[in-house]
């Protein structure tokens, strides 16, 4: 399902829009709206997850001890490399 949106940009942003149609990097004025939409949604998205770890590392701090295992698998793997 859709739902149909309706709303007004400064005349700058219509002709800029209108270019990229022109240049063939969306084939209308409403896919790269719909494609703006998405990039927005998807960084704001992003944003909460990265705010998500940061105020579950506040929470519950790593110490060494969380660092000893992969630094050891890390030296392993690259030990293993036929470098």
């Amino acid at each position: 399902m859709t739902v149909q949106l309706v709303t007004r940009v400064p005349d700058a942003v219509a002709e800029a829009v209108d270019g990229l149609v022109r240049a063939g990097v969306f084939g209308s004025r409403s896919e790269a709206v719909r494609a703006g939409l998405e990039a927005v949604v998807e960084r704001e998205r992003r944003a909460a997850v990265g705010q998500a770890i940061a105020d579950g590392y506040r929470r519950v701090p790593q110490d060494a001890d969380d660092l000893t295992w992969p630094d050891a698998a890390t030296a392993a793997m690259i030990a293993e490399e036929p470098w």
